[in-house]
């Protein structure tokens, strides 16, 4: 990785944990075969593209903790009304 990369990426990003996770992350993405957000020099590494695009705002994260620093509470799960199953399961026994 390149030091310029990672000081322009770590001035948008401050939070170091949260930086490398998205970069790992963006690595996968991008080894996998996804296309860079940036347009790169060819023989760039992966790394470098992902500080690249992170440096340039095309990557950006959202924290799931509230503004008092405090987990949000959870997703309320709504269930469609009126499904039932009219199937029971039948368990069968393993003869001895």
């Amino acid at each position: 990785m390149k030091a310029e990369l990672v000081q322009a990426a770590s001035e948008v990003i401050t939070n170091q944990q949260i930086l490398v996770n998205m970069v790992s992350r963006r690595v996968r993405q991008l080894s996998l075969g996804h296309r860079p957000l940036v347009e790169c020099a060819p023989g760039l590494r992966e790394a470098d593209i992902a500080l690249t695009e992170i440096a340039n705002k095309k990557l950006t994260f959202e924290s799931t903790f509230g503004q008092n620093g405090t987990a949000e509470a959870p997703a309320r799960v709504v269930l469609f009304p009126g499904v039932t199953s009219s199937k029971k399961a039948v368990v069968k026994k393993k003869a001895a």
